[in-house]
């Protein structure tokens, strides 16, 4: 039977290379850009990526009618969300006051403007750029990447879930923020692992194979 992973188009960053890079690793997988529902149903496995404000993803899911199918995946099948389409998984974003999918308990905060690092200098926001993802808790989409490796990130706001046993990865950035959580079926991180070299690669194979016990 064909495994075929669905990235999620609701018009929002650039899908087209989350999708090379799991064609890449996928194999005999069938990976398809599905900008409709019934694309999303029948899908095997989903990946839920994007670029953008808030406000501006949640509009667009709703305008093309994606809200329901992207959550119904999120409590169903191996599901995998990047960038904001971590963000998305949660209650509220303080970017522009918009409502997330609720799917995850939580806030989405932004970076506080006077941040410093370790030398006392001030850090961008946005944070951009490599930086090091503290594994703190094992899991299968961890499987062959190094505690502690680099991972590119480009983000001003950062997750801030209720409950911290569904946090998995942590990186720092003026202070310690969440960089990837795990839920059952669902797996979701800040960095964009298509941009993340090797390693993120493996991450995408990792989520490929995944088979989570489904309730």
């Amino acid at each position: 039977m064909t495994n075929r992973i669905a990235v999620v188009d609701y018009g929002m960053g650039n899908l087209r290379s989350v999708a090379q890079a799991l064609r890449h690793v996928a194999g005999e997988a069938e990976v398809v850009l599905a900008s409709t529902p019934d694309l999303i149903e029948t899908a095997d496995r989903v990946v839920f990526p994007g670029q953008g404000a808030m406000r501006d993803c949640m509009a667009e899911l709703d305008v093309r009618h994606l809200r329901q199918a992207v959550v119904d995946a999120a409590a169903s099948k191996p599901f995998l969300g990047i960038c904001i389409g971590l963000q998305m998984l949660f209650d509220h974003s303080e970017e522009g006051d918009a409502a997330g999918l609720g799917i995850l308990p939580g806030q989405v905060k932004r970076f506080a403007a006077d941040l410093k690092g370790a030398d006392g200098l001030r850090l961008k926001v946005p944070h951009m750029g490599w930086n090091q993802v503290v594994q703190t808790k094992p899991h299968p989409l961890w499987n062959g990447i190094a505690d502690q490796t680099f991972f590119y990130f480009v983000h001003s706001y950062h997750v801030v879930p209720d409950d911290a046993g569904i946090v998995v990865g942590q990186a720092d950035y003026g202070h310690p923020f969440t960089a990837a959580v795990a839920r059952d079926n669902v797996f979701a991180i800040q960095c964009h692992p298509e941009k993340s070299a090797r390693d993120g690669l493996q991450l995408l194979r990792n989520f490929v194979g995944w088979n989570p016990v489904l309730a």
